[in-house]
């Protein structure tokens, strides 16, 4: 698209046409008794072609005029604009996420469920759940100690390639469950996700932090590491980070008169703990004992915490002035030069 920032600058060429109306109307007249001989001598082509100089300053007050008109090339752009959410998963690799659990027909242990739900989670095409293309996501895994497996990022693929490097604490001297130590460790890593974002995000586009979320997935209770449950989740609400805590477990069948009935098992499972780390900080608590509760809890958090996603369509100008100025500069150049040799006159 072409356009004028100051259209109204060329109001300038209506009095230009007028001096040159003007100039043509008033031009100096001499009388002859007779202009017989005259017209029989047979003109030059310095004077068929007198009025060249003055076209060329005509032309050359016209590009002026343009060029002080600025004339303007747009380009139509499109700029990404993200609201995304910052997300800390925090996963459980303790000993005993390798009881067996129901996935979908098949028997795999919790942790192995767990990272199969988790791939869904964050890739659409990995399984039945939308994903979270637009998000800012991390881990951190936990046994005795809580590990940064992967920091926060938007590159999806390389997370899911760490995720795949995830195993259960074989050493006794690693294993235990420092829940307290994992969730504060993710919570200082979503404090610092504007910093992140600043190197992630390139020119073109504006994402920004619509909020910061921990998805805590542990099927035990806190019995390792400096910090309870209750610090890190008064921490994680000073830094305005909100926890969803599942707690995964499995179910045992019994039978009764009445048929087989799925009860949870529930031991060494701190429930009051996960319960209170979500009130503190606005989140949520679920438990999940099998692969479809998995993925309904991680439906749930989809809804809860959407990403929005525009793209803003723009018009970018840029100057287009220069080309008028230098043409106009070289007309007034080659008139000059040609009055001065050419079509030079002597007073």
């Amino acid at each position: 698209m072409f356009r004028f920032e100051s259209p109204w600058m060329l109001l300038l060429l209506v009095p230009l046409a007028a001096l040159i109306v003007w100039r043509r109307g008033n031009r100096v007249r001499l009388r002859f008794s007779s202009t017989v001989v005259a017209q029989s001598v047979a003109g030059s082509w310095r004077s068929t072609l007198a009025s060249v100089p003055l076209i060329l300053r005509v032309l050359a007050l016209v590009a002026l005029v343009i060029a002080i008109a600025r004339p303007q090339q747009g380009s139509e752009r499109v700029r990404d604009i993200s609201w995304g959410v910052a997300i800390g998963m925090v996963v459980d690799r303790s000993s005993s996420m390798g009881e067996r659990m129901n996935f979908g027909g098949r028997n795999l242990t919790r942790l192995d469920g767990v990272k199969r739900v988790f791939r869904e989670f964050i890739d659409p095409t990995e399984g039945e759940l939308e994903g979270r293309p637009n998000d800012l996501i991390g881990m951190t895994t936990f046994a005795r100690y809580a590990d940064s497996v992967c920091p926060l990022t938007l590159s999806h693929d390389t997370l899911l390639e760490l995720l795949g490097t995830v195993k259960l604490a074989e050493d006794r001297s690693e294993d235990g469950t420092a829940i307290g130590d994992a969730v504060a460790l993710a919570a200082a890593r979503l404090r610092q996700a504007e910093q992140t974002l600043e190197r992630q995000t390139g020119e073109g586009s504006v994402y920004e932090i619509k909020s910061k979320i921990i998805v805590l997935l542990t099927d035990g209770e806190n019995n390792a590491g400096d910090r309870s449950v209750r610090d890190a989740g008064e921490l994680c609400r000073e830094w305005g980070v909100k926890v969803y805590a599942i707690g995964v477990g499995d179910d045992h069948g019994v039978q009764t008169p009445f048929g087989r009935l799925s009860v949870p098992i529930r031991s060494g499972f701190d429930d009051r703990a996960l319960r209170e780390i979500a009130d503190i900080t606005g989140g949520k608590y679920w438990l999940a004992t099998d692969a479809d509760t998995l993925r309904s809890v991680h439906a749930e958090i989809d809804q809860l915490e959407k990403s929005e996603f525009e793209a803003v369509r723009y018009l970018d100008y840029r100057e287009a002035f220069a080309p008028w100025a230098l043409a106009a500069l070289a007309l007034l150049s080659i008139e000059t030069l040609l009055r001065q040799t050419v079509w030079r006159t002597v007073p």
